[in-house]
């Protein structure tokens, strides 16, 4: 028998397959390849959890944001009507002042209408006693004029003053 490079090149290959097999390299390669197949598993799940936590944080956040504009919101609101409140208050507050002022003015000018009334008579109280004065000097003679200018002046004065009271 004529035994060829071809017979020997399967026998070799043959007792190759065998070593393989008796030192369990393929169950080797196959626990290999498990253990990487349940590392990449377990990253996956790893990466799921980390995933649904990132969104539950993100959901946290967007229910904090939209809560603070909520809250933005009403400090604005807030605040404008407080503004509107402070206008009102310090307009009321002007229209008083201003009607203060106003009715100040007003009894200041009465008080001066009325000094000036009672100047006006007085003034004129002293004219007219003046003028009678000169009247009687120049028509009766000089005692009985004194007589009568004294008690016309007393009685003058007497019905003066009660007008003007």
């Amino acid at each position: 028998m004529i035994i060829d490079a071809t017979f020997w090149v399967a026998v070799s290959f043959f007792i190759f397959v065998g070593v393989i097999v008796y030192f369990k390299v393929p169950q080797k390669i196959d626990d290999s390849l498990n253990e990487s197949i349940k590392k990449i598993k377990e990253s996956l799940d790893n990466a799921e959890k980390l995933k649904d936590e990132a969104k539950n944080i993100l959901s946290e956040y967007e229910s904090k944001v939209s809560k603070s504009k909520e809250e933005i919101k009403n400090l604005i609101s807030s605040a404008k009507n407080q503004a509107e409140k402070n206008i009102i208050k310090t307009n009321e507050d002007f229209h008083k002042v201003i009607e203060n002022r106003k009715k100040s003015a007003e009894e200041k000018i009465k008080q001066m209408k009325t000094q000036a009334i009672k100047d006006v008579k007085n003034s004129s109280i002293d004219i007219a006693i003046s003028s009678v004065e000169r009247i009687i000097k120049n028509s009766i003679d000089k005692k009985k004029l004194d007589k009568i200018y004294i008690s016309s002046i007393e009685e003058a004065k007497k019905i003066l003053k009660n007008k003007s009271i």
